[in-house]
């Protein structure tokens, strides 16, 4: 299976070292034959969430519209035709950037929330879509799912997404020079996670 393969990158610099990580990854996918496409956030237009939950109130297992109108309905229109996702951020100041939480919090119409019901219910219960998460940081890699929020904002995208993580890949001290060069055992499991991706039935 190949099928489509579409990232979403939360950085706010081209060309870094979450966005080539990203790049790895969808590279791994298209050696499968898979059709790839990358959207950065930083090109679209997507307002805040205004915490309206109107888009909670409506029951069924499909995601619900916002009341706002945006670039919002088309980049999920690209994910839900899609068959895997990769989602990628740096950290910043322990989380995910301010543009990707901006990008997670209108994705609520994911969830059912009645006025009167105690907590939200997924809308997706099961799903075959994959996802694989990225993040960077200047601190140890391995301490990004544990010392930082970014592990937990990029799940929860996932499961918001109707996407199951199968992979992460999370790159640390990238801050010890101005261009950080991705170590190659990292881009080889970029590109092992990409074919994954691809494969997987």
């Amino acid at each position: 299976m190949s099928g489509k393969v579409v990232a979403i990158v939360g950085s706010y610099r081209k060309g870094g070292t979450t966005d080539n990580a990203v790049e790895a990854i969808l590279k791994g996918a298209r050696e499968m034959g898979a059709e790839t496409h990358t959207i950065y956030l930083t090109d679209q237009h997507i307002e805040f969430c205004f915490n309206c939950r109107q888009c909670m109130q409506t029951p069924g297992p499909e995601r619900a519209d916002c009341v706002q109108h945006d670039d919002l309905q088309p980049i999920l229109a690209e994910i839900d035709g899609a068959d895997a996702v990769v989602l990628g951020s740096p950290v910043n100041f322990g989380n995910v950037t301010a543009i990707f939480r901006r990008f997670m919090e209108r994705l609520l119409g994911s969830a059912y929330w009645p006025w009167g019901q105690t907590t939200p219910k997924a809308r997706v219960k099961n799903t075959t879509k994959r996802a694989a998460l990225v993040a960077s940081s200047a601190m140890p890699g391995f301490l990004i799912p544990l010392a930082t929020g970014t592990g937990y904002a990029l799940r929860t995208t996932a499961k918001m997404l109707g996407a199951k993580p199968v992979a992460s890949l999370w790159i640390g001290l990238a801050a010890g020079e101005q261009h950080h060069k991705i170590p190659a055992r990292s881009l080889e499991q970029a590109r092992r996670i990409g074919m994954k991706l691809a494969s997987a039935p």
